[in-house]
């Protein structure tokens, strides 16, 4: 069931399972604010029957990033383009990148799992794009790069708080700050990807990773990521006592004595 189709971004639901394609193969799947919208529009309708997403860019590449009409003078029809952002208050600019990271927020959500199956290039907002997701399933020909830096910009989409607790702070501040292309071997060797294979594989991966995500109770998964995504900001004794909270909701649930 197709949910969406605009602006380059397809939904469509199958039961548990939601699929969100960036469908602007043409340009790469690059990315404008029309398209960002459709992606936070997306999150919006998912239905309660989903568990698990999977994103992915239609032709060669997932993303290349943001589309360069941004960086015209002209910018994109009916949108404020980067120069007048500039010129207008601190205030404006705050809240219209706000809106913008909308697109990239939603697929943390507790009550979901997120993959996201790269092929091609993932570049600039492409790459933040793909670590907005829980996971990542790559193709071999996979290339990974933040090239805001190289521009003048940085990134500000919400890729640097995942990428520094996946890779460390000293090899996201040189992928950062080079701008260099990770490749897919790498990636999944410095803890980016969760899996890399063959470009003729990546359906068939995310297929089976999407089966063993739906095989476990859904309520034991969301405590289980909740669990897992708060345990960065916790000592050990606070982590402690969040397992035996979840624990004990499980255990009452699982009785048939939860709320």
């Amino acid at each position: 069931m197709t949910l969406l189709d605009k602006d380059g971004v397809r939904l469509t639901v199958d039961d548990a399972l939601a699929t969100v394609t960036l469908a602007n193969a043409a340009k790469r799947n690059a990315q404008s604010p029309a398209m960002w919208r459709a992606l936070a529009e997306a999150g919006a309708l998912l239905p309660g029957s989903v568990r698990v997403v999977v994103l992915r860019g239609e032709g060669k590449s997932f993303s290349a990033g943001l589309d360069r009409q941004a960086f015209t003078p002209e910018g994109f029809d009916g949108e404020p383009s980067f120069l007048d952002m500039a010129r207008g208050p601190e205030h404006e600019m705050d809240a219209l990148i706000a809106s913008y990271q909308e697109a990239f927020t939603w697929w943390r959500r507790n009550d979901l799992v997120s993959i996201a199956a790269v092929q091609g290039h993932a570049i600039g907002a492409g790459f933040q794009l793909a670590l907005a997701c829980d996971l990542r399933v790559c193709a071999e020909d996979a290339q990974f790069a933040m090239r805001e830096t190289s521009l003048g910009l940085v990134p500000d989409l919400t890729g640097t708080h995942p990428l520094v607790h996946l890779v460390g702070y000293a090899r996201a501040l040189e992928i950062c700050a080079t701008g260099r292309f990770v490749h897919g071997d790498e990636a999944g060797r410095i803890g980016l990807a969760n899996l890399v294979v063959p470009g003729e594989e990546l359906d068939a991966a995310v297929s089976d990773l999407v089966t063993a995500l739906l095989a476990p109770p859904r309520d034991a998964l969301v405590e289980t990521k909740a669990l897992l995504a708060g345990a960065v900001g916790r000592d050990l004794d606070e982590q402690r006592a969040a397992e035996r909270a979840a624990q004990g909701r499980r255990l009452k649930d699982l009785a048939g004595l939860g709320e």
